[in-house]
């Protein structure tokens, strides 16, 4: 026999201790590190499990089933926590999703994730890191996902709650978890004790399986064979298997809400022999309820203060279907904060209390540079009473954002803008009022028209309902309106507009410093033929009322129109008193002609309300939306300020 020379010895070496085997062993459990999720995900990892891990065509389907539970924005900030080699990471930037993150333990799976993301030139970031302490700022993401049965590899329990706690940490309030885990009451019923199958042409795996003493993991035994060098790797790992019921309870034990199973999944394999922990999963979503994390500002003494007004949630809404906040509220004033967070310059504080509004105002006043008004509900979550609230303000000279009192009343009645509008040479539908004692009244315009309360906002008592064909159909809607509604003022009949559906921005105070907003346009495209062209009360508040699918477009329309909707917006802005911020609803008639709805002074803010989504057809973020309402008031009272020194000087 040949004498092996020093680089063969040497080689052998290297057989020899990958050739180390404990051979049969008695109790699986009795073998496991408590660390063995440090040293197993390496490149036979990806060789044992290629057939789900590495299938581009599996991926492609477990995406489309997390993105369809999440119904996520492709803007949004998601965090891929335990990635792996990145692919789910990965399939989500290739689907255009803009900001998203990879954080994996295995330094092995991260380079490789780094070298996949540089070759398809992929702008995605991965790093290296610990689930239970990760590297992001607190409040950082939208969405943070668990992926390919990530979860359940510590030792207890308590070290899977630090991994949920981490997550709650880093996520944004009302951010989204997404689990994806192996179901455990499947598993335990229908594991396989052992099985071998080929991983490739030159090896193959031999695998072991039992229940732990407390039946609440999964052993497995690993032993990989090269038909070369023989025995490659005798690994033992374990995982917690968790039910629905244990998931959810460990998922609200911290903090998380809204905990449900959105699906279940099993890998279509191309093996299609043992896949083990990967047979048969459950995906979980969940929310988080949490206030903002204090943020901590550098140049906090130089900050402007600016006390933010906001409806009470503590009382009841007449205008919300429910009556009271609800989450899609409380989720509209978390995206608010968020976005004010980004704004530098300013410190930001809340006041919501209403039965304590006007103490709370006198004790922050000395402290406060600027309100921003945002109370669109009204005082004490009155309508009508929105007024009240720029009134205080002013009786207290307090300097706020947005339109005065006498603003908000003169919008507030519908008529008397026609009236306003009118003599102004602005366009308005035919109309005519109806009083509250009027049995008997002649309509002066063709059907179709539109029936709707003279005072009010949020399409306040506006539904598919409200257009009307016949006489009787008009008794019908006035009747509801009255009767339905408890509605005891002036009501209004217009002719009802068949073309465009427009709405048009303004930001800032003219004739000085404004933004004209480019106009939108309802598009109705997903709406039933059989059902009115409206954007009512259904449109805002019911999502599930098709009504919920009408989207806004950016308007395509001639310059003339185009021209003298700007102009009169102008003319109607300044006549009315608007301040920093308005929206005007304009509708074209069945020529093309355009003609004024309504004017709404201090309109939504929401991040996904009408102004919000104009601002954004001119690349202007919701921050950046936000921060121009505050810098035109600022702006606007420091001319006033200065006004009132020089009259000063001047006695």
């Amino acid at each position: 026999m040949k004498k092996p020379g020093i680089s063969e010895c040497r080689e052998n070496s290297r057989h020899n201790t990958a050739q180390r085997t404990l051979g049969p062993v008695s109790h699986l459990e009795e073998h496991v590190r408590p660390d063995w999720w440090r040293h197993i995900f390496n490149s036979l990892y990806l060789k044992t499990d290629a057939d789900v891990v590495d299938d581009e065509n599996i991926t492609k389907d477990e995406i489309d089933l997390f993105v369809s539970a999440l119904k996520l924005d492709q803007n949004e900030r998601i965090v891929d926590l335990c990635c792996g080699q990145g692919r789910h990471t990965l399939e989500l930037v290739r689907r255009g999703y803009k900001n998203v993150e990879g954080l994996d333990r295995s330094r092995y799976l991260i380079q490789r994730a780094k070298t996949k993301a540089r070759k398809e030139n992929l702008h995605v970031r991965f790093r290296e890191g610990d689930a239970r302490k990760t590297p992001y700022a607190p409040d950082s993401f939208g969405c943070l996902m668990i992926l390919g049965n990530s979860f359940g590899y510590f030792e207890t329990p308590e070290e899977d709650l630090r991994v949920l706690n981490e997550a709650k940490r880093i996520l944004k309030p009302h951010g989204k978890l997404l689990l994806d885990v192996s179901d455990g009451s499947y598993l335990k019923e229908h594991f396989q004790p052992r099985s071998w199958e080929w991983i490739d042409k030159n090896s193959f795996v031999c695998r072991e399986r039992s229940l732990s003493i407390d039946g609440q993991k999964l052993i497995s035994r690993e032993v990989i064979v090269d038909d070369k060098k023989g025995v490659v790797a005798d690994q033992f790992y374990a995982e917690r298997l968790y039910t629905v019921k244990s998931l959810t309870e460990l998922l609200e034990n911290a903090g998380f809400t809204n905990v449900e199973l959105v699906g279940e999944v099993g890998s279509n394999s191309r093996r299609g022999q043992d896949l083990g922990m990967m047979e048969k999963r459950i995906i979980v979503a969940a929310t988080i309820r949490k206030e903002w994390t204090p943020v901590r500002s550098k140049n906090k003494a130089k900050a402007k203060k600016v006390t933010v007004l906001l409806g009470d949630p503590a009382k009841a809404d007449p205008l919300k279907p429910s009556g009271i906040f609800d989450d899609d509220d409380f989720y509209t004033i978390d995206c608010l904060k968020g976005a004010l967070r980004e704004i530098e310059g300013y410190e930001f504080s809340y006041l919501s209390n209403h039965n304590t509004l006007i103490t709370d105002l006198a004790r922050v006043s000395p402290k406060t540079d600027i309100v921003l008004n945002l109370c669109d509900e009204g005082y004490a979550n009155d309508p009508r009473k929105e007024l009240h609230v720029p009134a205080i303000l002013e009786m207290m000279d307090i300097p706020y954002t947005g339109s005065g009192p006498q603003c908000l009343a003169y919008c507030y009645d519908k008529s008397l803008v026609r009236g306003i509008a009118r003599e102004l040479g602005v366009p308005v539908p035919e109309g005519l009022m109806v009083k509250p004692d009027d049995t008997l009244f002649e309509l002066t315009m063709d059907f179709p028209v539109i029936v709707k309360p003279n005072f009010g906002d949020s399409s306040f008592g506006l539904n598919r309902n409200s257009v009307c064909y016949t006489h009787d159909e008009v008794v019908r809607a006035i009747y509801a309106i009255r009767e339905g509604l408890g509605y005891d003022k002036p009501i209004l009949v217009e002719e009802f507009l068949t073309g465009k559906d427009l709405s048009m921005g303004i930001i800032g105070t003219p004739p000085e410093k404004y933004t004209v907003l480019p106009i939108s346009e309802e598009d109705y495209s997903a709406l039933p033929d059989d059902l009115v062209k409206i954007c009512g009360y259904e449109a805002k508040w019911k999502p599930d009322s098709p009504y919920w699918n009408i989207k806004s477009v950016p308007a395509n329309l001639s310059a003339d129109v185009e021209e003298t909707i700007v102009e009169c917006s102008l003319k109607l802005f300044s006549r009315l008193e608007c301040r920093d911020y308005a929206r005007f609803d304009w509708r074209l008639d069945a020529r093309g002609n355009p003609k004024l709805l309504e004017v709404n002074p201090n309109p939504g803010w929401c991040w996904d309300g009408h102004l919000a989504k104009m601002a954004a057809f001119a690349n202007i973020t919701y921050p950046d939306m936000l921060d121009r309402i505050i810098k035109s008031a600022e702006e606007r009272n420091s001319d006033l300020t200065s006004e009132g020194e020089d009259r000063s000087c001047k006695n």
